[in-house]
């Protein structure tokens, strides 16, 4: 059947419910998903040739041919998931993606702006505002504590890191003319029980105070912290918990990062949100996919993305929340990961923008409770896959069925033949 016949149906129900599909659609144009780059790679970076992750309670799975070896291979790996994708983008960085071509590298206690130069103009040149992330795993000095490390000389170098990456963060967020969201996650934590949790967070306070004592204008950068319930080798006690995040941030009036596999496996994650927005400016939501001990799966249309998108919808609150994407799977093709995960955060916005959030409200003001459970079994069979191909159509990009062709067509012709 045409589309536009299809369409022209799905439009008619969802108005018939007091859903405005091309509003819809407009509206989520215009919400920019943070995309990370270190699906492309694994999280490797490129301080130095052939890097690869290394410990600091993260781990990547497989070995899947064709991972980007080099920037200009990863930038076009991004360009590539980025034609794929519907939406408007920003990219997220690690300070372990400098750039140090032409020049000496240097340790990361060092990096400059300089060193993130070409970053700045690729993403610039390809209408990418820029956010930035302290890199505090997978180097020599990550001796089971960084900012909550009791060796003074380990502290202070994480703590200069960190120093730098906000640095480099307001340098884009100045150039690019958009504030740019710097994430601090530390991997600090102990495998077995622990006998001073107190005195670890206790330096782990004076650190994070200690970094941000440097006042930066929250036009060019804006500052995030980020909990863990457990990570690999830290399954006893993590120092950054979200009880410590939450007080640190409410306390210091900062951006508290929510990432979706960072918390229990049976918690409703979007349901921290409206509690959280009565106490915090401001949320970094980093939307992951937790399957038992791994945090960082690829993003699928399940009911718990559809839940978040929903009461990201439902707050009113979006100028208030940050959207970026956090997983990585070197198990299958990286390109189609990244697509999928990204196509699957933006299928769950939409769902959402079409939910018809008064008449809900309204049923459940009435006590109607009843109204309120079948209207949303009812949403659950409109036609709302004739809606996204709407708006993947408005969008320049394929549809679901032409996804899986067009990666295989990228992998026969790009990355299989890297070595």
């Amino acid at each position: 059947m045409n589309h536009a016949v299809v369409y022209t149906d799905a439009k008619e129900q969802y108005a018939a419910l007091g859903v405005d599909t091309e509003a819809a659609i407009s509206r989520l144009k215009n919400i920019p998903l943070s995309l990370h780059c270190w699906q492309g790679d694994d999280v490797g970076g490129f301080e130095s040739a052939g890097a690869v992750l290394n410990g600091g309670g993260i781990q990547v799975t497989g070995n899947y041919p064709g991972k980007a070896r080099t920037l200009t291979e990863l930038r076009q790996d991004i360009k590539k998931v980025l034609a794929l994708t519907p939406g408007s983008y920003r990219l997220s960085l690690h300070a372990s993606y400098a750039d140090f071509s032409g020049c000496q590298p240097v340790d990361r206690d060092k990096i400059e702006p300089e060193h993130f130069e070409s970053w700045l103009d690729w993403a610039m040149e390809n209408h990418l505002p820029l956010d930035f992330n302290a890199t505090i795993f997978s180097h020599p000095k990550v001796k089971e504590m960084t900012l909550s490390s009791k060796d003074k000389g380990v502290r202070d170098f994480w703590i200069e890191h960190t120093k730098r990456c906000r640095t480099i963060g307001a340098y884009f967020g100045k150039k690019q003319g958009s504030p740019c969201i710097h994430n601090i996650w530390i991997p600090d934590g102990m495998k077995d029980i622990p006998a001073d949790r107190q005195g670890f967070r206790e330096i782990l306070l004076s650190s994070l105070d200690d970094i941000l004592s440097q006042n930066i204008s929250e036009k060019y950068l804006k500052d995030s912290v980020e909990s863990k319930v457990f990570g690999i080798g830290s399954e006893s006690y993590v120092v950054g918990s979200h009880e410590f995040y939450m007080g640190y941030a409410v306390s210091r009036k900062r951006m508290l990062t929510i990432d979706m596999g960072h918390f229990h496996p049976t918690e409703n994650v979007a349901d921290k949100l409206s509690a959280i927005l009565l106490f915090v400016p401001e949320i970094l939501l980093h939307l992951s996919r937790g399957v038992r001990w791994d945090s960082d799966h690829v993003i699928i249309f399940n009911d718990e993305q559809r839940m978040m998108a929903e009461e990201i919808v439902r707050t009113g609150k979006l100028d208030k929340i940050h959207i970026g994407t956090d997983f990585f799977d070197g198990s299958i093709n990286r390109i189609g990961a990244w697509t999928l995960g990204s196509r699957a955060a933006e299928k769950a916005l939409l769902y959402a923008l079409l939910e018809p959030h008064e008449l809900l409200v309204k049923y459940e003001e009435e006590g109607n409770y009843f109204a309120r459970l079948a209207l949303n079994e009812d949403l659950k069979t409109l036609p709302f896959g004739a809606v996204w191909q709407q708006y993947c159509e408005e969008c320049g990009v394929p549809s679901d069925s032409e996804i899986i062709p067009a990666v295989m067509e990228y992998e026969k012709n790009i990355t299989s033949k890297r070595q």
